[in-house]
């Protein structure tokens, strides 16, 4: 198919190998705008943004997360972990990447979070595919969040509920990884 929306979505990939170069900030504020636009229950749009853009705030949430998921990794099966030792070995950072952007979408207490921040996440993902920006949702990413001098940095109340994060930055040598195998889509027709 010939769409390049469509197109788009059949493209986009987990890039977790990131160039350091910085994202220009009105491409952050393109891609920030576009999980903006995401759809909302009774259009509440409840939900903001956190950047962790800093070097010594990206340091934080790497310390915090990397015991956690060193403790996952070392119970997880031997093909999850020859899978992982893949990109270990070439990134310092196995939960974020060195990725330049660390953003994450938070929920601010509505009753269709759960469903909203989630299609937030994936419009900025989709608009980063399509202005060759990488991206990676990383759930070890929020375990950084179970130490609560993380979520004082971010600004997270108790009331609120993170999501993602996205990772965010230009590929290392425009490298976006080949599509892994997909099942074909499971469909019922009644």
């Amino acid at each position: 198919m010939s769409n390049p929306v469509i197109q788009n979505i059949h493209e986009r990939r987990s890039v977790r190998l990131f160039d350091p170069k910085t994202l220009p900030q009105d491409i952050l504020e393109t891609l920030i705008n576009s999980g903006n636009r995401a759809p909302s229950g009774m259009n509440t749009q409840g939900w903001r943004f956190v950047v962790v853009q800093s070097a010594e705030a990206r340091a934080k949430l790497s310390a915090a997360a990397l015991p956690r998921y060193k403790t996952w990794l070392a119970a997880a099966s031997p093909e999850v972990q020859t899978r992982r030792a893949k990109v270990d070995v070439i990134v310092d950072d196995p939960v974020y990447y060195n990725a330049p952007v660390v953003l994450f979408v938070i929920g601010t207490g509505t009753m269709t979070q759960d469903y909203d921040c989630p299609m937030a996440c994936e419009n900025i993902m989709l608009a980063a595919r399509s202005l060759d920006i990488g991206s990676c949702w990383v759930y070890f990413g929020l375990k950084a969040l179970e130490e609560p001098s993380i979520k004082e940095m971010l600004g997270i109340k108790p009331t609120e509920k993170a999501f993602g994060p996205i990772l965010l930055g230009y590929p290392k040598a425009n490298y976006f990884p080949d599509a892994p195998p997909k099942k074909p889509a499971d469909i019922t027709r009644l």
